[in-house]
C-alpha cells in the first residue's frame, strides 16, 4: 500500500491529483491533530508565501535543530510519512516548547507548497511581516485544534 502512492506520483501527468478524502486513506495512526481541508489549504498558502521570503525550515533535521534552539513558528507534518519513526519525536518536541503543530494529509503536496519537487515530511513556518495576516490566521486555527491524549 505504501509503495503505490510514490509510483503514482511519478506519473503526475498521467494520473489526476488525489482529493483530500483519497489522501486520508494513506494517513499514519499518529497523524493527530489533522488539519481540515480548509485549514490545509490555508497552511499551503502560508507555506507558499513563506517560501518566497525564505522563512521556512524544511526537513526533520533542520526543524528539530531550530525547535531545540527555541525558534518560534508553526510546525506542519505530513500524515502519510513512512516509517513513522522518522519524525514521531517532532510533535513531542513541539509540545515541550509550546509550539503549535498540525498534520496535513500529503508529503507530496507539502513539498510542492514549499516550492520543491521532492516530498517533504516536516516544515516549520516562521512569522514574517509580509504575510503576517495569513500566518496569524493559521496560527489561531492550528492552536485551536485538540491535541492527542
Amino acid at each position: 500500500m505504501a509503495r503505490e502512492k510514490p509510483e503514482a506520483a511519478g506519473d503526475a501527468e498521467a494520473t489526476p491529483e488525489l482529493s483530500y478524502r483519497e489522501q486520508l486513506d494513506f494517513l499514519n495512526p499518529i497523524a493527530q491533530p489533522l488539519a481540515s481541508r480548509k485549514l490545509t489549504r490555508k497552511l499551503y498558502k502560508c507555506i507558499r508565501k513563506a517560501a518566497k521570503h525564505k522563512q521556512l525550515r524544511r526537513g526533520v533535521k533542520e526543524v528539530q535543530k531550530f525547535i531545540n534552539k527555541g525558534e518560534k513558528g508553526i510546525t506542519v507534518l505530513a500524515g502519510d510519512t513512512l516509517p513513522i519513526d522518522v519524525y514521531c519525536h517532532i510533535p513531542i518536541m513541539c509540545e515541550d516548547m509550546s509550539l503549535p503543530y498540525a498534520y496535513v494529509p500529503s508529503k507530496f503536496d507539502l513539498g510542492a507548497a514549499a516550492g520543491s519537487k521532492r516530498p517533504t515530511c516536516v516544515i516549520m513556518i516562521k512569522p514574517h511581516e509580509d504575510y503576517q495576516e495569513t500566518y496569524d490566521e493559521c496560527l489561531e486555527e492550528v492552536s485551536a485544534l485538540p491535541l492527542p491524549l
